[in-house]
């Protein structure tokens, strides 16, 4: 039997992808073939030809950035078992949830992402939990204090029945023989901490209904006459394990930041960097682990599956994080707004984990403090005095934050023997403008200058050298909630779009962290496939005008149906689909759901995403700033079996107008080609079945807009939209007939 102490923590197991790749290669060289074609017949045809030609040569670039990112899959498999074997002593862990708004982000589910963090399978006296409420509300105050009083009753009862499922939302949702056992004594103590649960719910609720859960005294008094954007920093100590047993109860203090109307707070990266200075003045543990309020700990095991890659001898000073995928449960079924994300973690994540490492995806991920601190891989053994000085003298003006700096990166933790002794120093870190002169948000901490802050961080660490993991365990480690509703989820899609836009704008492009960093160039190659998402509206939107405009005009940019290359987009169009729905069936998942995030992908380009570019576009021009939209969490998602589940929805919002004017564009083409309107043919060769047929499937692609068009209420299309949609439509005909005229 092999030594333990010799067997590696993990492995990195190659991913057999001969089908999938045989898929990709046949279009790779059947899209080049299309281009030589409109090269070759290129001055016999006009402007469409030459967009076309534009429109297609970003197609192939964007394929072979595919190809590349997608081609070399890994799993990682870890052997959290050898790690209890090996490590005489884990290392501490510092927890950070995030939160922004007490409507948007309801209490109740910060609360249960609290609660399963504090109850995970790892000595509690090595575990701290800090709470970010960015919306300094008294209610998520209240709900967190009421939560520790619970806690101390639920995390014993998960710990001494080994429960799986440690939400309490989620797990009393089930029956209790499927996550405890059948015996007397546990069926006693499931009611009794069932109905504790929904005490406490009530309690919440009560405190929400009133808007306020006390009259602002004692230990309130901090939260009375609070402006949400204008208000000094409170942090308070729910609950300190003081006698530091490993089977006690973690610590959690609750932290929102101080705000001001003239200091940028910078979003979601600002209030982390606040908690890794006021973590690093408490219990300055060597990692970091991040979750967004709603993505609650669903594997007990979590964070022993992620010290196994960043505890292994053979890559400790190597990975600098450990990210597990970003899961949903409860989701509707068969993915109707294409966000459930399952089939591109599972080939383009695998693909990039086979490079130089997973992209930081802002939660569920391990980090190592010395890392975002901005140790780099090659320092990592030489870390003596003049280092470690060196770097937190850039930490600003706290000295107690620079010596705790200066341990983190030397290996060492001292942090005060209870967490009230730095309660001053934690205020002065909190404050608005204690990052003035700092290195914070530039070389140390989570990175400034985008709402996509993950992604930005994520980039800077692989500049720096460093390698990540992708961790997949079984049940997932994490379980959050994706946004239901077609405002939420164009929310989301904007916003991503804006931040990966300003990331490819700005000098922390990948080119150059290849150019003059330590970025691989296949990593370069993949950050660009996902920053480049905001800029695809703009061939997918001059070719769905293309085909308008061919259709109205009577002219044409696809081939006739007696020409051979009709066959290479033909074969194109098929080998495509088929290779997507052949990923979508190996994933477990539903022809419908491929449909759905076929049509999705087509609905995000041109409408979210063009909204995300603008956004930047208005920054740069020093118009307007870019604004973090926090999008709606929902603890329960809508019943799949009820009829309303997954139907479109819409608002008055600008952000559906680009789909409907498509929309109604194409429905006006296809009637004026069906009934004949269009002029003659200028050479002989009018629009043809080509044009035909990619209207329809766009229309197809559109059809949640065209259910809109006659929908009511929530489900329908606003009038004001419609109008404008149309004006804009007869515009576009308008415009199609007088360059026929001309």
């Amino acid at each position: 039997m092999a030594n333990p102490i010799a067997l590696p923590l993990y492995e990195k197991i190659p991913r057999k992808n001969t089908l999938q790749r045989l898929f990709d290669i046949l279009i790779f060289f059947l899209l080049p073939s299309l281009l030589i074609y409109r090269f070759l017949f290129l001055k016999n045809h006009g402007l469409t030809w030459l967009l076309a030609f534009l429109c297609e040569s970003w197609f192939t670039f964007t394929w072979a950035l595919v190809i590349s990112t997608k081609w070399n899959p890994v799993d990682y498999k870890t052997h959290p078992d050898r790690l209890l074997q090996r490590v005489p002593e884990l290392p501490s862990v510092d927890m950070f949830v995030t939160t922004a708004d007490p409507v948007l982000e309801p209490p109740i589910i910060t609360v249960n992402t609290v609660l399963s963090l504090l109850a995970i399978d790892y000595p509690a006296h090595k575990l701290a939990c800090y709470v970010s409420d960015d919306g300094c509300s008294p209610i998520t105050y209240y709900s967190l204090v009421e939560a520790s009083k619970f806690a101390k009753l639920w995390v014993p009862f998960c710990k001494k029945y080994n429960i799986h499922v440690r939400a309490p939302f989620r797990y009393f949702s089930s029956n209790p023989q499927t996550f405890g056992g059948s015996s007397s004594d546990f069926q006693q103590e499931w009611k009794r901490m069932k109905d504790e649960y929904e005490r406490l719910s009530h309690k919440i609720e009560d405190a929400i209904q009133k808007s306020v859960p006390s009259n602002f005294t004692g230990d309130f008094a901090e939260f009375s006459n609070i402006e949400r954007k204008n208000h000094p920093a409170i942090i308070k100590i729910i609950w300190e394990n003081k006698t530091s047993l490993p089977d006690g109860l973690p610590h959690l203090v609750y932290i929102s930041r101080e705000k001001r109307p003239n200091h940028p707070h910078h979003y979601k990266a600002g209030a982390m960097n606040v908690l890794a200075r006021v973590s690093g003045l408490m219990t300055n543990a060597p990692y970091m682990l991040n979750v967004d309020c709603d993505m609650f700990v669903n594997n007990p095991k979590t964070a022993l599956h992620a010290m196994c890659p960043l505890l292994d001898s053979k890559s400790e000073n190597k990975i600098a994080f450990s990210q597990f995928p970003q899961v949903f449960y409860g989701g509707l079924k068969d993915d109707p707004y294409g966000n459930q994300l399952v089939v591109l973690f599972k080939y383009m994540g695998h693909g990039i984990a086979g490079l130089q490492g997973p992209f930081y995806s802002g939660t569920g991920c391990f980090h190592s403090r010395k890392v975002i601190y901005g140790l780099s891989p090659n320092d990592v053994d030489s870390v003596d005095e003049k280092t470690a000085n060196n770097i937190p003298s850039n930490f600003g003006s706290s000295k107690e934050l620079i010596k705790s700096g200066a341990n983190a990166l030397k290996g060492k933790t001292d942090p005060p023997p209870n967490l009230l002794n730095s309660i001053q120093a934690s205020y002065q870190v909190s404050g608005s403008g204690y990052e003035y002169g700092t290195s914070w948000g530039t070389k140390v901490g989570w990175k400034y200058g985008s709402t996509a802050e993950d992604i930005h961080t994520g980039l800077m660490i692989h500049k720096r050298g460093w390698r990540s993991a992708l961790l997949s365990p079984n049940p997932p480690a994490f379980l959050g909630c994706a946004p239901s509703g077609g405002p939420s989820a164009a929310t989301q899609q904007k916003r991503w779009a804006t931040g990966l836009l300003e990331i490819l704008f700005s000098k922390s492009c990948p080119i150059f962290a290849t150019l003059f960093g330590e970025l691989q160039f296949r990593q370069c190659l993949a950050y660009l496939w996902v920053l480049m998402w905001g800029l695809r509206f703009i061939p997918e939107l001059c070719y769905a005008a293309l085909l308008a405009y061919c259709l109205i005009t009577n002219s044409h940019f696809l081939p006739k149906v007696q020409e051979p290359t009709l066959y290479v987009l033909a074969a194109i169009f098929i080998i495509y689909n088929v290779s997507t729905l052949s990923e979508y069936l190996r994933s477990g998942q539903s022809v419908r759901a491929w449909w759905n995030n076929q049509r999705m992908s087509r609905i995000n380009t041109t409408n979210a995403w063009l909204f995300g570019f603008l956004s930047v576009i208005f920054k740069l021009l020093g118009i307007s700033e870019t604004v973090f939209e926090v999008t709606q969490k929902d603890q329960s998602s809508d019943d799949a079996s009820d009829a309303e589940a997954g139907r479109f929805t819409f608002n008055e919002s600008p952000i559906f107008l680009p789909g409907t004017t498509i929309l109604v564009v194409h429905l006006t083409a296809l009637v004026v080609s069906l009934l004949k309107l269009q002029p003659p043919a200028h050479d002989g060769h009018g629009s043809g079945l080509g044009e035909v047929f990619c209207s329809v499937y766009l229309v197809l692609c559109f059809w949640p807009f065209l259910k809109g068009l006659f929908g009511k209420g929530r489900h329908g299309i606003p009038s004001s939209t419609i109008c404008k949609s149309t004006a804009l439509a007869l515009l576009f005909v308008y415009f199609c007939r007088r360059a026929t005229i001309g």
